[in-house]
């Protein structure tokens, strides 16, 4: 178990302590209020239940990630054409540098030099790749991600290994450049 891993439990054993409930009881009441944005769960949580503020942003998260099912982690993709893309995807992402770093996350993979540049997760028919560009307009092959994904400015669906050419390739050069 990481640092941050023993941290967030440790966090949570407080709450209990503090509020004398365990959190699959503030789970639960999290999902009878039938709240499903963050910043009304938070806000539920501190005025009826008097939690401090990083207390009920804790829990909201808990019961957010139990209450959504996780998307489908790209290194285990049965398909075999997507596992393919995946697996070139993460060639070009390696052969930047050796400061590259994957971190696999709950249904997606997080790409990072000093800070995150890109992440991986699939789709049904792609591999989604994100970016952070904040210098490029998108276009129809390099989607804004505004809607998709706050995290990252773009999003190229990737279907086939052939999409992977020097323009994808340039783009995740200049994402992980202005990383580090």
């Amino acid at each position: 178990m990481t640092n941050v891993e023993q941290g967030i439990q440790s966090q949570l054993r407080n709450i209990e302590r503090t509020y004398g409930k365990t959190i699959e009881e503030l789970v639960r009441i999290v999902t009878s209020s039938g709240l499903t944005k963050h910043g009304d769960v938070v806000t539920m949580l501190k005025q009826r239940h008097g939690m401090a503020h990083a207390a009920a942003h804790r829990v909201s998260l808990v019961a957010r990630s139990r209450q959504t099912p996780p998307a489908k982690d790209p290194e285990s993709s049965s398909d075999p054409v997507l596992k393919e893309v995946y697996d070139r995807l993460m060639e070009a992402a390696s052969s930047l540098g050796n400061d590259v770093e994957s971190s696999p996350k709950t249904g997606y993979v997080s790409l990072r030099r000093r800070k995150q540049f890109a992440m991986l997760q699939a789709g049904k028919k792609w591999i989604n790749l994100g970016l952070i560009l904040p210098n490029h307009p998108p276009s129809k092959r390099l989607e804004s991600a505004v809607k998709w994904n706050a995290l990252f400015t773009h999003r190229v669906r990737v279907a086939t290994t052939a999409e992977i050419d020097r323009e994808l390739k340039t783009w995740l050069n200049e994402a992980y450049q202005a990383a580090g």
